[in-house]
């Protein structure tokens, strides 16, 4: 069995060391950093396959930190933040983050989030049998290589957005509803999804949109949910 390694960022001890615990009785290897600038030293020196990332903290914060790693990367971030306004969930999500999760947090919430998103980045790595591309005018997603190009040049998206895209494509002219997409690309039933759902769909929009304002292919059904117009 492969084991992972999981990077966990947090200026509080304390917290840190606690996951630690729910985390290798999970058989993940835990990588432990303090500070932003930590962080981005031990993704340097270690294949990492998942971040917790808290917001709060010394030299460098967790939204900027995040904002450095999906510079060059698509490894899933979840966002550990004391605080629970949904603004700052939203800013979160903005700067890059695949999901996040309040303190105090429940730990096996906490690891029922952790293995979905592990689910997502795994499958974004793993190598199909057969080519399947999908097209839709100058949109295309490659099941083969886990890659979207818009007009033959490639996008970059993370393991939770392509799976968002992937669902849409897959399904070209069906309406999703929030809670469907939600359930279908996290695999867990749905809780107030609706703030996390429409952040991705925007940074979605923006990757792959000549005028996201204005969008060719995602298109919003309002009251009811998204699709990916059928060519």
């Amino acid at each position: 069995m492969e084991q992972f390694n999981i990077l966990v960022c947090d200026d509080d001890r304390s917290i840190v060391e606690a996951i630690e615990i729910y985390l290798k009785q999970e058989n993940y290897h835990v990588i432990k950093a303090y500070n932003g600038l930590e962080a981005l030293e031990a993704l340097e020196e270690n294949e990492i396959h998942l971040i917790l990332m808290d917001v709060m903290m010394p030299l460098l914060d967790g939204l900027n930190t995040t904002v450095k790693i999906r510079e060059s990367m698509n490894i899933p971030i979840i966002i550990l933040s004391a605080k629970t306004e949904d603004t700052d969930k939203i800013l979160g999500l903005n700067f890059g983050a695949d999901d996040y999760i309040s303190k105090p947090f429940n730990p096996l919430e906490l690891l029922a989030r952790i293995k979905s998103q592990m689910r997502r980045y795994t499958m974004l790595g793993s190598i199909a049998e057969k080519s399947n591309v999908i097209r839709i005018g100058e949109l295309e997603l490659d099941k083969d290589a886990k890659e979207v190009r818009v007009g033959g040049e490639p996008i970059k998206l993370t393991a939770t957005e392509y799976g968002i895209l992937q669902l849409l494509m897959e399904n070209a002219g069906k309406v999703f509803s929030i809670d469907q997409i939600y359930e279908s690309v996290w695999n867990e039933m749905s809780f107030a999804p609706e703030n996390t759902v429409s952040v991705h769909i925007r940074r979605i929009r923006e990757k792959i949109e000549i005028n996201p304002k204005e969008p060719k292919y995602l298109k919003v059904v309002w009251g009811i949910g998204y699709k990916i117009e059928k060519f």
